[in-house]
């Protein structure tokens, strides 16, 4: 497919990529936390946000999935934090988590990681299109953690030229929003509202074959 979003699918694209955008206003927190993933644009946002005032503590967290390995051997964590340093972010404001392999156990691990600092509010950092499941099991995992989610404003087609494969991001896009739902019904998140035009758009792509990120057990 390339780094082009098909037309046919571009508006339902759009409209997941916008639903998984909370638009959350900034506001300073306790604790950066890095989401581990393939996109190393996750971390450059981490960059920015602590040389903008925005926590003066970060957490990467991550292991590795079948999508990460080849790219960051080492871990996800372990990369982002390397990244971090290289961008001039000092190593003794940084926390590397490095066993979690699902966003749960972001949280989770993250939250054991942080015992005994002060952590009452987290600014969680990820690829645009896990804000809201991220935010969602934040709020099942530490409910009362304070928490405002951030990820790099970036255009749909800009992100999919970054990444260099636009069935790949349809696919997460897609992926994400099913999760939404199946997670929410496991117990692994909080609900979420899911208007009418994003479940249609989903059944859609769904229909037209983008299914390589679903749950299928």
């Amino acid at each position: 497919m390339g780094t082009a979003v098909p037309e046919e699918h571009r508006a339902d694209a759009e409209l997941l990529w916008d639903y998984h955008d909370l638009g959350h206003e900034l506001r300073r927190c306790d604790v950066g936390v890095g989401l581990g993933s393939h996109d190393l644009g996750v971390a450059d946002h981490v960059v920015e946000l602590y040389g903008g005032g925005w926590f003066p503590l970060v957490v990467f967290t991550g292991a590795n999935a079948p999508t990460t390995v080849e790219r960051f051997p080492r871990g996800e964590a372990v990369h982002y934090r390397e990244h971090a340093i290289g961008r001039g972010v000092p190593d003794a404001a940084i926390v590397v988590e490095p066993k979690a392999t699902n966003t749960a156990e972001n949280i989770e691990f993250t939250r054991q990681a942080l015992a005994g600092r002060e952590a009452e509010s987290l600014l969680l950092v990820s690829k645009p299109y896990q804000q809201r499941r991220a935010f969602a099991t934040a709020k099942k995992v530490w409910p009362e953690a304070d928490t405002v989610c951030s990820s790099q404003r970036t255009p749909l087609d800009d992100y999919v030229r970054a990444i260099g494969d636009a069935e790949r991001v349809i696919d997460m896009l897609v992926g994400d929003t099913q999760r939404i739902t199946l997670y929410a019904e496991r117990g692994f998140a909080v609900p979420q509202d899911v208007p009418a035009e994003v479940e249609a758009a989903y059944q859609r792509l769904l229909a037209a074959g983008y299914t390589r990120r679903l749950v299928r057990d």
